[in-house]
C-alpha cells in the first residue's frame, strides 16, 4: 500500500529545520515526507550527536528501496576536514549478521540444509566446548542451525574469551585455527535452546556451515549471492578498495575530553561473517528495498525475489526468543532479525556497534518504510544512551505511513 504523508505547513517546518541546524548538517525532506516527523527525527538526532560527542553520523528515511529523506552530521575525517555525504562509506558491525542469516535460509530453501540440523555436522570442532553443568555429555550437538541464528544456543558472547589490550593481539581471531584451538577452554553458558544469549561466534559458525556446503568463503558467496543481484555494488568487507577511499568515514572513541581516530580500516579478521560490512547509505536504502519487496527499480523485482522468498522473510521475522531488552534494541530475536511491536505494527531489523562505528536499522514490513542510523563514533562511558533511546522511538514512529 502506498503510503500517504501529510504536506501542512512543510515549507515552515523546512525553513525552521533548516534554521536551526548546524552548519555541517544537510537536509532534504521531500514534499511526500511528513516533515513534522522527519524534522522530530532530526532534532533528536543531533541532541544525541551533541551528548555523546559523535564526530559523524547520518539518517536517512528509505521509501520503496531509495532514500525519500537523510540528515547528515558532522564529520567522516576530522583531521582531513571531510565532512558527511551522500557517498559516506560506514562499517555496520553486526548488521552483517543479516547477511548471514539470509544466506542460511538461502540454503535451507533450496534443499541443502534443515533448520534443526545438528551444527556439528558441519562443524565438529564444537564437540571440545564443555557443557555448562558437566553433566550432559555431547551437549554441543544439541545445537541447531536455528538455535545459532536466535542466538539461543548457549554459546558466548564475545570471539575472543579475554582481551588485555596488548600491543600484539590482534583486533579479533583472524584464522579459524585460533577460534578452532580456543574451544576447550570454554563453555556452554546455558542449555542449548533454553534462552537468549546472543553469541558472535555463532555466526562464524553459521558462516563455516556456507562454506563448507557452497565451498565458497563467505564473502565470495555473500557477493555472488545477495550484493550482486540486488545491486548493492559498492559494498565490500576488509581493507576499503582504492576507488572508494575518498569516502570511507574514519571511526572515533571518545573518553572523557579525549577523542581516539582509529582510523578508516581495522581487520575483523575471522570475524567478518558477524561483523564486516562495510556500505554508503544507498546500498543499505537497496537492501532494505529487498526486506520490504519493494525495490527502487521495479525491474529488478524478479531479481530481488529470487535471492529469497517473501515467505521466508516473514518467517525470519517470526520471534523465536525474548530478549528483554528496551529501544534502541529490539525485544525479540528471530532468524537473523530482531524485532519489536510499536502502535501495533512489527518493526524488524538489527543494531551494531564496533571499532567506533554504532547503526541502527529499523524496518516496518507493512509499509515498506526503513530507517537507518549510522555513526562513526562511540562514547566508552556510555553518554547519550536516554537522547538514543529517544532517537529510536522517534524514528519507529517516522516509520509509519
Amino acid at each position: 500500500m502506498r503510503p500517504v504523508f501529510r504536506t501542512t505547513l512543510f515549507y515552515i517546518a523546512l525553513l525552521l529545520a533548516a534554521a536551526s541546524a548546524p552548519a555541517t548538517a544537510q537536509r532534504t525532506v521531500p514534499q511526500r515526507v511528513a516533515a513534522h516527523r522527519w524534522n522530530e527525527v532530526t532534532r533528536r538526532f543531533e541532541a544525541f550527536a551533541r551528548a555523546a560527542g559523535v564526530i559523524g553520523g547520518s539518517a536517512v528515511l528509505v521509501r520503496r528501496g531509495a532514500i525519500a529523506a537523510r540528515h547528515h552530521y558532522g564529520l567522516a575525517d576530522r583531521t582531513g576536514a571531510r565532512t558527511v555525504n551522500d557517498r559516506t562509506i560506514y562499517h555496520w558491525a553486526s548488521v552483517t549478521k543479516t547477511l548471514t542469516a539470509v544466506a542460511i535460509l538461502q540454503l535451507r530453501d533450496r534443499g541443502l540444509l534443515a533448520l534443526d540440523d545438528r551444527v556439528t555436522r558441519w562443524v565438529p570442532e564444537l564437540r571440545e566446548i564443555h557443557d555448562p553443568e558437566g553433566a550432559a555429555e555431547g551437549a554441543a550437538d544439541s545445537i541447531t542451525i536455528r538455535m545459532l541464528l536466535s542466538h539461543s544456543s548457549g554459546l558466548q558472547s564475545p570471539t575472543w574469551p579475554w582481551s588485555s589490550g596488548e600491543a600484539w593481539e590482534p583486533f579479533e581471531p583472524t584464522a579459524w585455527s585460533q577460534l578452532a584451538a580456543m574451544m576447550p577452554y570454554q563453555r556452554l553458558h546455558f542449555r542449548p535452546g533454553s534462552r537468549y544469549g546472543y553469541s558472535n561466534p555463532g555466526y562464524i559458525y553459521l558462516a563455516r556451515v556456507i562454506e563448507k556446503i557452497t565451498g565458497d568463503p563467505w564473502a565470495v558467496y555473500v557477493q555472488k549471492n545477495l550484493w550482486a543481484p540486488l545491486d548493492m555494488n559498492r559494498s565490500y568487507v576488509g581493507a576499503t578498495p582504492y576507488h572508494l577511499s575518498a569516502d570511507r568515514s574514519h571511526g572515533y572513541r571518545v573518553a572523557g575530553d579525549s577523542v581516539t581516530d582509529l582510523g578508516a580500516d581495522f581487520d575483523p579478521g575471522i570475524t567478518i561473517p558477524n561483523s564486516g560490512w562495510n556500505a554508503p547509505l544507498d546500498d543499505m536504502a537497496r537492501y532494505i528495498g529487498f526486506l520490504t519487496g519493494s525495490p527502487a527499480d521495479p525491474a529488478s523485482r524478479a531479481r530481488h525475489e529470487g535471492v529469497l522468498r517473501r515467505g521466508t522473510l516473514r518467517e525470519m521475522w517470526t520471534p523465536a526468543v525474548e530478549t528483554d531488552a528496551a529501544l534502541p534494541e529490539f525485544a525479540a530475536a528471530g532468524l537473523g532479525f530482531f524485532s519489536l511491536e510499536s502502535a501495533g505494527r512489527r518493526i524488524v531489523g538489527h543494531t551494531g556497534d564496533q571499532a567506533g562505528y554504532r547503526s541502527y536499522l529499523y524496518v516496518d514490513p507493512a509499509s515498506g518504510n526503513g530507517i537507518i542510523l549510522a555513526f562513526n563514533t562511540t562514547n566508552d562511558r556510555g553518554a547519550g544512551e536516554r537522547e538514543m533511546a529517544a532517537l529510536a522511538a522517534e524514528a519507529i514512529a517516522a516509520l509509519r505511513p
